[in-house]
């Protein structure tokens, strides 16, 4: 797969590559652990799933599943793009999970310092959504921006299919 930008030198690009690599397996170490923990054991899972979600115990084991088939795909350069866009997508989809979690916690607690967990996990998921992306190969803001025709903002805008080349 060609490296992130060829308007960028080539010391920026490797840094990028290198910085998704790293971020990718990390991502994918998150991922393996949550799979593991959602199918081998769902009862915590089950105390902060929505009431609304139908079939609590088969949803969450699917859930397990996804973020394993998710982290496996990320590793396979032909999946990759799927699997980082599905694993933002699932990212999205919990998210009333963890606010069942923190409002749970806000009913139940007797301190204030569950908050020093819950307050930056919730506020995180965005960033754990652009990190799927991010290392899926999907996105490469903010480090490479794009125009409104998918083209780097350093590259010269195309003529006009009627015109000529632009002087």
């Amino acid at each position: 797969m060609p490296s992130a930008d060829p308007s960028l030198g080539h010391a920026a690009t490797r840094g990028i590559d290198q910085a998704r690599l790293i971020l990718r397996w990390l991502l994918v170490a998150a991922f393996l652990l949550a799979a593991y923990f959602h199918i081998a054991h769902p009862a915590p899972f089950l105390r902060i799933t929505p009431a609304w979600v139908p079939a609590p115990r088969a949803i969450i084991f699917l859930t397990g599943i996804c973020e394993l088939l998710g982290a496996a795909a990320l590793l396979i350069p032909r999946l990759r793009w799927i699997g980082g866009l599905m694993l933002a997508l699932y990212a999205i989809c919990v998210f009333p999970a963890n606010v069942q979690h923190a409002l749970l916690f806000a009913q139940h607690a007797t301190s204030w310092t569950g908050w020093l967990y819950h307050g930056p996990r919730l506020l995180f998921q965005p960033v754990i959504v652009w990190w799927c992306l991010f290392a899926g190969r999907v996105i490469d803001w903010p480090f490479i921006r794009r125009g409104r025709a998918g083209q780097s903002q350093a590259a010269p805008p195309l003529p006009h299919p009627r015109q000529g080349p632009t002087k």
